[in-house]
């Protein structure tokens, strides 16, 4: 403590000189912050929320508080006996959105709105301490009302993704996750080894990992052994509006898993939404698709109508393809 009654702490990396004896409630709320919604940790170790007001804060602390922001989709012909559920939770619609790109937080959530969305996605970020009153993802898509679905976007070894989500769980108290573990950064695909050690880990402390990974039946079956609550391959690199660029080990991992999977990353326009659904996938999880498109709201919801779409071709059975042509109209009776 210094002689004027003040310690040295660092919040989020910027210095600060505070009052000593200060909790560390007090201080979220005199850095203009709302206790319920951020998560606090303290020297690598998160501070339970209900002990905030007891934690003094201590000469030398540095300290990481964290809320969700944009990170890292159903009604009509979907009816309610083809919901889907995923660790014990029921969905109706079949398309995850998420909530990176677009242009401020109001686009978002009338994309969210237009794609008829239940889950999105958010990434875990450091709290602008600079300027508390900036406006918050929680502001404008009511987390009671949609399901939140904090991922590991930009994590790049288990243990920071690991750190990640439980940080995310003290801010929101969500144990349904969406691990990413990246192997590198210009392709952005997932490193199994890391994602494997992540998933088991974390599932054994209680989450509910979905996890994204690479379109390989085998380690889809080793995600599922060791705790994934879902299986989300890729279809094409992230961002990149490839379309599916393996149908046939997709649906193999269809084919085989016990648990939902969901096409995560690739996807870049309806007709690849509607594939994914074809080959039976349980959903489709999407961002840049709809956030890069020239108009996000119609495009969310062109989403929606090829989901919808895609799954109800899945469970009507297409017809036998043929290498010759069959006539429409019979033969007999011909003038």
């Amino acid at each position: 403590m210094h002689t004027d009654g003040t310690v040295s702490i660092s919040v989020n990396g910027e210095h600060k000189r505070v009052t000593a004896g200060l909790t560390i409630l007090k201080l979220a709320e005199e850095l203009g912050l709302v206790p319920e919604k951020i998560a606090v940790e303290r020297n690598l170790e998160v501070v339970p929320r209900s002990t905030l007001g007891e934690v003094l804060v201590e000469d030398g602390d540095e300290l990481e508080i964290v809320h969700f922001v944009g990170g890292g989709d159903h009604a009509g012909a979907v009816t309610a006996d083809d919901s889907w559920s995923v660790a014990g939770k029921t969905f109706r619609s079949r398309l995850i959105v998420g909530t990176g790109k677009y242009k401020d937080f109001a686009q978002n959530a009338a994309a969210v709105e237009a794609s008829g969305a239940e889950i999105v996605t958010v990434a875990v970020r450091r709290v602008n301490v600079s300027d508390p009153t900036a406006p918050m993802l929680t502001d404008y898509i009511d987390p009671k009302k949609i399901t939140y679905l904090p991922n590991t976007a930009g994590c790049f070894d288990a243990d920071s993704a690991i750190r990640t989500l439980r940080l995310a769980r003290e801010a929101g108290g969500w144990e349904l996750v969406k691990l990413e573990v990246l192997g590198e950064a210009r392709t952005l695909y997932p490193d199994m080894v890391e994602t494997l050690r992540a998933t088991e880990i974390l599932a054994k402390e209680g989450f509910k990992p979905m996890v994204y990974c690479v379109d390989d039946p085998i380690a889809a079956k080793r995600l599922e052994d060791v705790g994934a609550v879902a299986i989300m391959p890729l279809g094409a690199p992230i961002g990149s509006g490839l379309g599916i660029q393996n149908q046939v080990t997709i649906r193999l991992i269809v084919e085989g898993a016990k648990v939902p999977v969901l096409v995560d990353a690739g996807v870049g326009s309806a007709s690849d939404a509607a594939v994914a659904m074809e080959l039976g996938c349980d959903g489709v999880l999407m961002n840049t698709a709809i956030a890069e498109a020239k108009d996000p709201i119609l495009m969310a919801s062109a989403m929606k109508a090829a989901v919808e779409g895609g799954r109800l071709s899945y469970r009507a059975g297409r017809m036998a393809k043929r290498r010759y042509a069959d006539p429409s109209s019979p033969l007999a009776g011909l003038i």
